[in-house]
């Protein structure tokens, strides 16, 4: 399976939200990572057809996807950051439903929605309302209903977002499981989503792709280094102000700083080995420090 975009660009009035973007995939997972408002969600609803580009074309296994139609949609599996149900549907329930609409007969959906519904882990809840689930149960539904038509292509939005860290932990086994003989693409705005599962990594921001590969290759593409060192109290204000830092822990006479800088910030500072998450608040900025610090 192949899903190429060629100069790919959505504006909305004098906007530009995806910003001509040519990029390839085949099977595997991609993780498309970036702040909230980067451009992700609009991208994602451009390749569900949900949206027509302003300019550029999206080509599978060679043919225009809005020509392909149907044909296409019959391909894909989609779950977007809010999806609808009904509350008065039970697990099995909304699921039999979707896949009525996606046109699945009968005795096939009955097979897929056991089979899914033990997959995702709601075999206890498959009697419960949707209404009474929790957060991560609605989400694991949703990624049910995505693979009703045992999709090639699966494209999930901020599938996590709302999730403890438990479930999240469940969701991206879950999506790892699912990836085999697929194309996954999966946009997120925590890091650890797709650090270990993603055979691929896309930063995007303000609708571009700003650098994409391994998390290897992507930490390695970070042109400054990350140290750590010790900082006195009456130094932390003058130290925020003048670094990144992407992380602090508190000690009794200052706290341990962890700084993102081509300069050695100080003699006594260690340089020490780069994360995702540096990479992330290099490039991104104090908008990923904030949208971290909301998620923790």
């Amino acid at each position: 399976m192949e899903l190429k975009m060629d100069d790919l660009t959505k504006e909305f009035g004098n906007f530009t939200v995806v910003n001509h973007i040519s990029l390839t995939m085949s099977n595997g997972v991609y993780g498309l990572l970036g702040i909230n408002g980067a451009g992700k969600t609009t991208l994602m609803r451009m390749l569900c057809t949900l949206l027509r580009p302003t300019e550029g074309s999206i080509y599978c296994n060679g043919r225009d996807i809005y020509e392909m139609d149907s044909e296409y949609r019959k391909l894909l599996g989609y779950l977007p950051q809010e999806f609808g149900f009904y509350p008065e549907f039970t697990v099995q329930d909304y699921l039999f439903y979707i896949a009525a609409l996606k046109g699945i007969r009968p005795v096939v959906a009955k097979k897929r929605v056991k089979e899914l519904i033990a997959k995702v882990g709601l075999a206890k809840a498959a009697t419960k309302k949707m209404k009474k689930l929790s957060g991560g149960m609605k989400r694991r539904a949703g990624i049910a209903q995505a693979m009703l038509n045992d999709p090639k292509i699966l494209i999930l939005d901020e599938p996590t977002a709302g999730l403890d860290p438990n479930e999240r932990i469940r969701f991206r086994n879950l999506i790892s499981e699912l990836s085999e003989e697929r194309l996954v693409l999966l946009s997120t705005h925590i890091v650890s989503d797709v650090e270990y599962i993603a055979n691929e990594i896309w930063l995007m921001n303000e609708g571009m792709i700003l650098h994409r590969g391994t998390v290897k290759e992507i930490i390695a593409s970070m042109p400054e280094s990350v140290w750590e060192c010790f900082v006195n109290k009456g130094k932390i204000s003058a130290y925020m102000h003048k670094y990144k830092i992407s992380n602090m822990k508190t000690e009794p006479e200052g706290v341990i700083m962890r700084i993102i800088s081509r300069d050695k910030p100080m003699e006594s500072a260690k340089r020490t080995e780069a994360s995702l998450e540096d990479v992330f608040l290099y490039y991104f900025g104090e908008k990923a420090k904030d949208e971290a610090e909301e998620i923790g």
